[in-house]
């Protein structure tokens, strides 16, 4: 699968390169590398916004359903700004009027605000949006433990699981290991330190004791070599 994948990234990077990147033609072809990376949990933003592109020039072939994958795939790569970056490129009136771009642009705007508990909750209710996305929850519980890590230097397990999404609790302690984070007897988990967080930084200043030696000694001379 992953050859499979290499080989097909390899095409498709070719034809971003040449004068076919605006060839509507080609669309079947990015289409399908876009279904790729969803099922194959990969990524590639440079195509999926050359899709989205095509699809501004081209209006007459959007797929509702590409897009949505598009949208869902830049939501884990959070917290960098790819969702942005194709919310941008999509008309406005797709997104008012697609349920499946309507809701997850909100899905979107919840995570991007740290609404975890709503946007879990949300996600519930929509679960079909994320069929066929491989990987997405766990993409989305690592930009959380993100934030937790800027955020927190306690947190407590009952809240953790909450922003995991984790109501039967079988995934806190997973993560908790992938990080390194620690558990007392309270059920507070331990994040970091203070300390931890602020390094400092040893400035080190380099003093030429000669040139000094001659500006103190001979001032005139110091002023006529700046002057030269």
């Amino acid at each position: 699968m992953a050859t499979t994948f290499e080989q097909m990234r390899a095409n498709v990077g070719k034809l971003l390169r040449g004068i076919d990147r605006y060839n509507p033609e080609n669309l079947s072809t990015l289409e399908r590398y876009v279904d790729t990376q969803a099922r194959e949990n990969t990524y590639d933003l440079e195509a999926n916004l050359a899709v989205l592109k095509l699809y501004q020039f081209n209006p007459a072939y959007f797929q509702t359903t590409v897009t949505a994958q598009i949208l869902l795939k830049a939501l884990t790569n959070l917290p960098h700004t790819d969702f942005t970056l194709c919310k941008c490129m999509i008309d406005q009136t797709h997104q008012q009027e697609e349920r499946p771009i309507r809701q997850i642009l909100y899905l979107g705007n919840l995570l991007e605000t740290c609404h975890f508990q709503s946007f879990w909750a949300s996600l519930e209710e929509n679960r079909d949006l994320i069929d066929g996305i491989t990987g997405f929850e766990d993409s989305v519980r690592k930009f959380i433990c993100h934030v937790v890590g800027i955020t927190y230097q306690n947190i407590e397990h009952r809240l953790l699981a909450e922003m995991l999404g984790d109501p039967l609790d079988t995934q806190v302690k997973v993560w908790m290991n992938k990080y390194g984070w620690t558990e007392n007897e309270d059920g507070q988990i331990f994040i970091h330190s203070q300390e931890e967080c602020v390094k400092p930084k040893n400035i080190v200043e380099k003093i030429d004791f000669e040139s000094e030696f001659v500006c103190l000694t001979s001032p005139s001379r110091f002023h006529s070599e700046l002057s030269v």
